[in-house]
């Protein structure tokens, strides 16, 4: 949701405080402070810079569809991570797990983009996601726990000429707060329902021999929200429950004044983001039997059927990130951004014993045990300058990138004889064969260049822009292990070889972008863009060929107004696009019951179309109140496609993409003796979506509301110390729906639900 909010969030040492007492203190006050309040509250909406064309620019004056979230709307909705805007807060965005892991992320923009299977280390999302300026290249690590987050840019559309590869459907750039060179500190303790807790805290040391000093931490934990029981219907001893968390990290930077124009800053950051999967539900049988302890559950469980042994999917990533800024004359600027990271992410998925079938004394609960290792190089220089009426930005990039996975896939359970019990079977991992691992190297290389040519005719009012990226990739890899055995393949002579399979592939591309902006007025902004983006090609480390597939190509047209009315007190952005969308990547799958895996072959074997509109609305009808309101209107067609498993044409269904999305927010603040009083409520709905591009069902329609309040500006001492007390809830009524809903013609219908209501009380102390 593109949420224009004031700061209503002054700091805090977050304490139990219950919602009677702020209420109790508005009321003490209201009459008294009233004069203050219309004297005191901001009473227009404020600027947003942001840095979608690589330099800060004037969010209404950025001819780009963009959503911002700053570190207030963050904190409002309790987003700890990118998952937690997965409930439709920027309606465009479309954020969901991978299946029922949440260690690893899907990600999809205007109907573009969303992954069914994400744990492929030779294959790309299509939207991009920046931290300060670094890619991150995988969607593993995507889930952990969020820094000191100044504000969060969704660009929506291809970014293909500034962004580059995998910005097909839009980029996330996600820009921190830089060390201020000021002595500031700022700590929260929380604690909430299912045993949660967390602690936050941000220190800021002043300037010392020209280096200004920054360091966060963080800490946050919860039990899991449905519970995993034994054969008796309690608690499974020394086991987690599902959808639990564990999130910790740390971030250190560094920044160093050299003369008036230099800057260099090293930052590093290391988290560890330990997770247990959601639950898949039986919503209906399909034709096989049964076992009796395996109940259908067509609402959201409180607790699994049985009980299967779980363990957290833990995440490691480090990165260090050196950003050296000159300015190297007046209205001219090179940066340089480079950066090294790693990842490794366990996964260990035993949620979804629905999908196996009964035979008396068998084994089924398929425990899916993968493995993703990532290590990347990237390097970005950029030169920003201004020629008499034109603004020219360009640069190169270049990025290598390292990874690996495996995978393990043992049954964990065993039936009796007549399904009423089981057992748990004793797993070594070390003499469990892999089921399947392969190992690539990425390389890609790209120039750029963007300039904006302002004439000096209707005083300055028109601006056209031209840009384009040249990029090549490369990947080369091996497919080593696949169902438990060495790979086999046909090669250039037509003989059969058994071993691993090789990947020896590259491409290259160039993507244009045509922009023509006008101010009608120094309110009314109008702009016209036709842009293009691609997701790279690669390899399925499922498939049994490792065929290697081609990138997937978008052209897109948009229009759009950026509009600022009545005195600056109201704001409304629209957009409207069409885009052509060429070799869509399409996974098409064979399930195999009770076996170790499915096969999964990725094909370019669909063309589609993408269009839409979005509108974004910011009012401030009083002081200290803010409205805001998101809509989206998204139609994909996709044309029908080769299935290789049934050697027949195939319906294609477009990922994650809700035909109607939106989200309302409404924001206020009241001066009050001593401190003020903030309030927040969000709503977010969305029609159902596909979650398989071959399965034609829906998920639930969700419509899901997010609050908070607090008491900040709570003065603690005379040196300036204040705290801060907030009641916050997320899914505020409990409402339940499935986010994913799948059917199998022999087990059934089987869906993943959204987490129950969370809620919890805060407190944070600020220096």
């Amino acid at each position: 949701m593109f949420a224009i909010q004031h700061r209503c969030i002054r700091g805090a040492f977050l304490c139990t405080v219950s919602m009677a007492a702020l209420v109790a203190a508005t009321s003490a006050t209201a009459q008294q402070q009233s004069a203050a309040a219309d004297a005191d509250a901001p009473t227009q909406l404020e600027e947003i810079i942001v840095t979608a064309q690589k330099a800060e620019t004037n969010l209404q004056k950025t001819p780009i569809s963009i959503s911002v979230l700053n570190a207030d709307d963050l904190v409002n909705r309790h987003a700890q991570s990118l998952q937690d805007l997965g409930d439709g807060s920027i309606p465009s965005l479309r954020i969901a797990p991978f299946f029922a892991r949440s260690s690893a992320l899907t990600i999809g923009m205007r109907g573009i983009g969303a992954l069914g299977d994400a744990n492929q280390p030779a294959r790309d999302q299509a939207v991009g996601v920046y931290i300060d300026g670094v890619y991150l290249g995988r969607a593993q690590g995507l889930g952990s726990a969020l820094y000191d987050v100044e504000r969060i840019e969704v660009l929506k559309g291809p970014q293909g000429t500034l962004f580059g590869r995998n910005t097909e459907g839009g980029a996330i750039s996600i820009v921190t707060k830089a060390p201020s060179g000021k002595f500031g500190s700022r700590t929260t303790l929380g604690f909430s329902n299912f045993n949660g807790y967390q602690a936050v805290t941000h220190l800021d040391l002043p300037t010392f021999n020209n280096i200004d000093l920054k360091f966060d931490g963080l800490l946050s934990k919860r039990d899991g929200t449905i519970k995993n029981i034994t054969t008796s219907g309690q608690p499974e001893s020394g086991q987690p429950d599902y959808n639990s968390y564990d999130k910790r990290g740390f971030n250190g930077q560094a920044r160093l004044h050299v003369g008036d124009n230099f800057t260099a800053d090293y930052s590093f950051d290391i988290a560890y983001d330990g997770t247990t999967p959601y639950y898949v539900q039986l919503l209906s049988k399909g034709s096989l039997a049964l076992a009796p302890l395996i109940q259908t559950q067509p609402t959201r469980a409180k607790a699994g059927n049985i009980g299967v042994p779980l363990q957290l999917s833990v995440g490691k990533t480090n990165g260090h990130r050196v950003t050296l800024d000159w300015a190297a004359a007046e209205d001219w600027q090179v940066k340089s951004i480079s950066s090294y990271r790693k990842l490794n992410q366990g996964q260990f998925d035993n949620a979804a014993q629905v999908l196996s079938a009964f035979a008396p004394n068998g084994l089924f609960t398929r425990y899916s045990i993968a493995r993703v290792f990532q290590d990347q190089y990237s390097e970005e220089l950029q030169v920003l300058g201004t020629l008499d009426t034109v603004k020219f930005v360009g640069g190169g990039f270049y990025y290598r990138e390292k990874g690996r996975d495996n995978a393990q896939t043992p049954n964990s359970l065993q039936w009796n004889a007549t399904g009423t019990a089981y057992s748990v079977l004793t797993l070594d991992l070390n003499t469990v064969p892999l089921d399947r691992a392969s190992h690539v190297t990425t390389k890609s290389y790209g120039v750029f260049s963007q300039a904006t040519w302002t004439p000096d005719i209707m005083d300055s009012s028109a601006h056209f822009t031209v840009g384009g990226r040249y990029t090549k990739d490369e990947k080369n890899g091996t497919l080593d292990t696949v169902n438990g055995n060495l790979p086999s393949y046909v090669d250039a002579n037509r003989n059969v070889i058994v071993g691993v399979i090789p990947l020896n592939a590259s491409w290259s591309h160039f993507n244009p972008a045509v922009i023509a902006a006008f101010d009608v007025t120094p309110d009314i902004n109008v702009y016209g863009k036709w842009s293009t983006g691609f997701k790279a090609g690669g390899a399925n480390s499922r498939s049994l060929t490792y065929r290697a597939f081609d990138p997937e190509t978008v052209s897109m047209f948009e229009a759009g107004a950026k509009t600022e009315f009545l005195d600056k007190h109201a704001r409304l952005n629209l957009a409207a696009y069409t885009g052509q969308l060429k070799k869509v990547q399409v996974d098409f799958s064979v399930i195999i019951l009770n076996n170790t895996r499915g096969t999964l072959e990725t094909t370019n074997a669909a063309t589609g179309r993408t269009k839409g509109f979005e509108a974004d609305l910011a009012v401030v009808p009083f002081p200290g109140m803010t409205l805001s309101a998101s809509y989206v209107y998204n139609k994909v067609t996709l044309s029908q496609a080769f299935n290789p498993f049934t050697n027949a044409q195939a319906k294609i269904f477009p990922l994650y993409t809700p035909r109607n999305a939106g989200s309302i927010a409404a924001d206020y603040e009241y001066p009050l003796s001593g401190a003020t009083l903030g309030f927040h409520i969000d709503g977010n709905f969305a029609d159902g979506h596909y979650t398989s591009s071959t399965d034609p069902n829906l998920s639930d329609k969700p419509v899901v509301f997010n609050g908070r309040l607090s008491l900040s500006d709570i003065g603690l001492s005379d040196a300036g110390a204040k705290m801060q007390l907030a009641l916050w809830s997320r899914n505020l009524f409990n409402e339940q729906h499935v986010f994913l809903r799948n059917f199998n013609a022999a087990l059934g219908t089987y869906a993943i639900f959204n987490e129950p209501r969370t809620f919890g009380l805060d407190a944070t102390i600020k220096f």
